[in-house]
């Protein structure tokens, strides 16, 4: 199939909105019922049915990455294919490693967008976020690069409040832990133990 975007005569940028108005108005036009008796029945019925995939490819793709399901980009790298399946099987260094592989000046912000999936899925944060940011700020218009980051984002949040209720505390300093560490060799002590022996 064509680009679906150019057989509606949207951008990629489109809200749904406007897509979906798109894809009325030209239905209209082409309706078959418009026709009826007319020697470009079969031409109007043909780009109907045109119009009708390229709107159900659009809106699947777009349910797709709203779900965090991978997507190709504008400047579409057919390596990408591979190593998004790698990152889906959990491969992340082997993931890795292919997109290393990739030279430094053809790193587009799909390449970033990748490098931090992978940092997501480790868990490192940090780093996930300095990659989803750098590949936003070379696609800006990209909105799975910003669900990503949302993403990330909202899962970091969830391990923090985990974390805390769990007993950890960032705040927690070393004064409170010598404290703890104290209390418990008395306590040792007091039953005849000795937790800390060199005081």
């Amino acid at each position: 199939m064509n680009d679906p975007y150019k057989i509606l005569g949207v951008k990629e940028t489109d809200s749904d909105e406007e897509i979906k108005r798109a894809y009325r108005e030209l239905v209209k036009k082409y309706h078959p019922d418009q026709y009826a008796n007319n020697p470009l029945s079969e031409l109007a019925d043909e780009k109907i049915k045109e119009i009708n995939a390229a709107y159900d490819q659009i809106m699947r793709e777009r349910q797709n990455k709203s779900q965090g399901t991978y997507s190709r980009s504008s400047t579409y790298n057919s390596e990408y294919d591979e190593i998004w399946n790698l990152i889906q099987r959990g491969e992340l260094g082997l993931a890795e490693s292919k997109l290393l592989d990739i030279p430094v000046e053809s790193r587009d912000a799909h390449w970033y967008y990748l490098m931090g999936e992978i940092a997501r899925q480790k868990g490192w944060y940090d780093e996930a976020r300095m990659n989803f940011t750098r590949a936003i700020n070379m696609d800006p218009n990209n909105m799975v690069y910003r669900r990503a980051l949302n993403s990330m984002y909202n899962q970091a949040g969830n391990y923090r409040r985990t974390s805390d209720r769990s007993g950890y505390n960032p705040s927690c300093d070393m004064c409170e832990f010598c404290t703890y560490l104290w209390c418990a060799d008395c306590c040792c002590e007091c039953m005849g133990g000795d937790l800390i022996t060199c005081c």
